[in-house]
């Protein structure tokens, strides 16, 4: 990996943050422009062109409450001039109820995306949508929202809405004119950067791909991908198994496999600090699980990481999980009924994940 192929990354990674956005403000143009014009998509309540997708999910977004798409952990390959990704993405939504209260859903699943980059721009060629998990809740997207002797938080900060009635898209709009005004007055002198700058760069990266990793390999209970991630003279504290890492992967896929209907590890807002050979990293991760017991739990903690490079590859040589909050209640997990009965393409465990014939292909 070199300093272009982050570059690289980093467009794919800005589109797949733009058809999010798209999605949430209703926004058929910006969701159109994330593919190439022959791009298509397999929703599978929708197979066809991303074109006339584009225009019927925005006409439905419009029509309902505001949606917010957390797009994640985008695992990006490339391969010359084309791509392909694995995005775990989290969707808060919610639905007028039938005859009672409305329910609030967190949809689990994931993107597998292909991209190509075609004069000079990447772009989407298709995109397969894969349902893992979800967990619902009876009442509307404001229930006790109010702030202590403040009041009803909606009216204390900008509300989101769908196109141009989105506050964010007012500030952003603004934003991005200072910037241009700035810009155009100071005018731009490019950076210089030294070897370790950029070597930071890109170990920062691929430092990201192996906690991404380990999310695949904890949730598809893949031993040989998780173990991978980790030194063989590593160490793991996890609550779950305490030991060294490449014992952790085979006990932790073990338990998941015995334990749990599904599991689904969504990380973000991560920060490394990279230093030669060494690098301390702190990632902050939602874990949804269903047990077999039929109760859905909701874990919120951090991967606290060091992470060492030897023979020019990286892997983790310690890593301690530290638990910040839980939720815990009888199981909502619904992958047949109303809204998800047309999602129909669901997670699995091992190779059957759509995820291996995807990248096989």
């Amino acid at each position: 990996m070199n300093i272009g192929h982050v570059a690289d990354i980093q467009a794919i990674a800005k589109v797949l943050a733009c058809h999010s956005r798209g999605v949430d403000r209703a926004d058929a143009g910006l969701l159109a422009s994330c593919y190439h014009d022959d791009g298509t998509v397999d929703y599978r309540f929708y197979t066809g062109a991303a074109s006339e997708f584009a225009a019927i999910l925005a006409g439905a977004q419009k029509s309902g409450p505001v949606t917010l798409h957390r797009t994640a952990q985008m695992w990006i390959e490339l391969d010359g001039d084309r791509a392909a990704s694995e995005s775990y993405i989290m969707a808060y939504a919610s639905s007028p109820g039938e005859g009672g209260p409305a329910t609030q859903h967190l949809i689990c699943g994931r993107y597998l995306d292909r991209h190509e980059l075609r004069g000079g721009e990447w772009r989407m060629s298709h995109r397969t949508y894969v349902l893992d998990t979800n967990v619902n809740w009876t009442g509307g997207p404001h229930v006790d929202c109010a702030l202590p002797g403040i009041g009803p938080l909606e009216s204390q900060v900008p509300v989101g809405g769908h196109g141009a009635a989105d506050a964010g898209i007012a500030l952003l709009a603004r934003a991005r004119a200072q910037v241009s005004a700035k810009t155009q007055e100071q005018g731009y002198q490019p950076m210089t950067h030294s070897e370790q700058t950029l070597d930071a760069v890109v170990s920062r990266q691929q430092i990201a791909d192996l906690t991404m990793a380990y999310c695949r390999g904890v949730d598809r209970a893949d031993v040989r991908l998780l173990s991978q991630v980790f030194h063989e003279d590593s160490t793991v504290v996890s609550g779950a198994f305490n030991g060294r890492g490449r014992d952790f992967a085979a006990a932790i896929c073990a338990l998941v496999e015995e334990t749990y209907e599904q599991t689904f590890h969504s990380i973000a807002n991560q920060w490394i600090e990279v230093e030669g050979d060494g690098a301390v990293g702190e990632t902050y991760v939602i874990a949804a699980s269903t047990g077999r017991d039929g109760t859905d739990t909701l874990t919120g903690g951090r991967y606290i990481d060091r992470f060492v490079r030897r023979d020019g590859c990286w892997a983790i040589a310690e890593r301690t999980f530290v638990l910040d909050w839980l939720r815990s209640e009888p199981s909502t997990r619904d992958m047949a009924g109303g809204m998800y009965a047309a999602l129909d393409l669901h997670g699995e465990r091992g190779q059957g994940d759509p995820v291996y014939a995807f990248l096989r292909g």
